[in-house]
């Protein structure tokens, strides 16, 4: 379950579209698995990634830094605050390990399984590997950006990756979810809805 955090909720200062219409549906599909790991978009205040640390910069503006390109945010989900915080009606008692995410100042990261170094793991492909699993089933926000670069190094890294696209909502900037749809093609990450996922 990826960033259902207040943040990307309605009322947050990065709000994705409809986030929260997928809050009873990540519920629903959470029951189904007895894995289930949660990310979580976890940022220092002044964080690189944000336009409020680059002078003149605005949010969506894009930049370069030493890992690439990089957009410029607002200010979201920063440590310890209500931003950070899952949505309050995520009720996945079962969850098992939270992958915090973007907490290192100089470099955001989108992907549970790497940083956007593309180069320091979050080990959450090691966690999966020592419990035998080679499949991943992808829900949360925002499907073009977190979800899709999460669903990249999991097929990158020798999973198989499922999109539940139904449980996702897509920030859709300047063609961002079109491009994560031929990502997907190009890579072969399945697209499906949660109805795929037996009921009890």
């Amino acid at each position: 379950m990826i960033d259902v955090q207040n943040g990307f909720c309605e009322g947050g200062a990065l709000a994705v579209p409809g986030a929260d219409e997928i809050v009873p549906i990540v519920n629903r599909i959470a029951q189904r698995f007895a894995h289930v790991v949660l990310t979580q978009d976890w940022h220092p205040k002044g964080h690189r990634s944000f336009a409020s640390a680059h002078r003149g910069r605005k949010p969506f503006e894009t930049i370069e830094l030493a890992h690439g390109p990089q957009v410029l945010w607002p200010d979201h989900c920063i440590q310890g605050s209500k931003s950070a915080e899952f949505h309050p009606d995520l009720d996945i008692p079962h969850a098992g390990p939270i992958v915090r995410k973007g907490f290192r100042p100089e470099v955001d990261s989108y992907s549970a399984f790497f940083e956007n170094d593309r180069a320091t793991p979050t080990g959450l492909g090691g966690y999966l590997r020592e419990r035998g699993l080679t499949r991943v089933f992808l829900a949360g926000l925002a499907l073009d950006f977190c979800v899709r670069y999460t669903a990249e190094d999991a097929r990158k890294s020798g999973f198989d990756a499922v999109i539940l696209e139904d449980a996702c909502r897509a920030i859709d900037m300047a063609g961002s979810l079109d491009a994560a749809r031929k990502c997907f093609a190009a890579l072969g990450i399945a697209c499906a809805k949660s109805s795929v996922i037996a009921a009890p």
